[in-house]
């Protein structure tokens, strides 16, 4: 049984750094794709980053390219999501999710990830 147990979350200012934690059990995850999704309230879900780190291949969202910084460390089968300069904008619910099909790129759908974890809360102050 595969599970992703996430981390990190938290109440910050504008401007703090946090990071995340997803911890994957069950199975690996090197060459699949492995990220981070968000909701805001009353928004639908959206993609944020992730990566194929057997590739060193990663993929972000506009809004925060140069912001955030995605990781995986491969005997620990787990995914980091350093996130800088924090904006109210990034208040959200965030989601570690991964990708049972080996694709040869990095999908930003949802529906596409088969395995996800509970939720880590993160809400920046202005």
């Amino acid at each position: 049984q595969v599970q992703l147990v996430e981390s990190g979350g938290g109440l910050v200012q504008a401007g703090a750094s946090l990071r995340l934690s997803c911890a994957a059990s069950g199975r690996t995850f090197s060459s699949h794709a492995m990220g981070w999704f968000r909701q805001a309230p009353g928004k639908e879900r959206e993609f944020v980053a992730a990566i194929r780190w057997r590739f060193a291949s990663t993929y972000y969202t506009d809004s925060v390219k140069g912001r955030f910084t995605i990781s995986g460390v491969n005997a620990k089968n787990t995914v980091y999501l350093q996130m800088n300069s924090l904006k109210p904008d990034d208040t959200a619910v965030y989601y570690c999710a991964a990708d049972k099909d080996l694709k040869g790129y990095i999908s930003t759908v949802s529906a596409d990830y088969d395995y996800w974890g509970q939720g880590t809360q993160v809400t920046v102050s202005s």
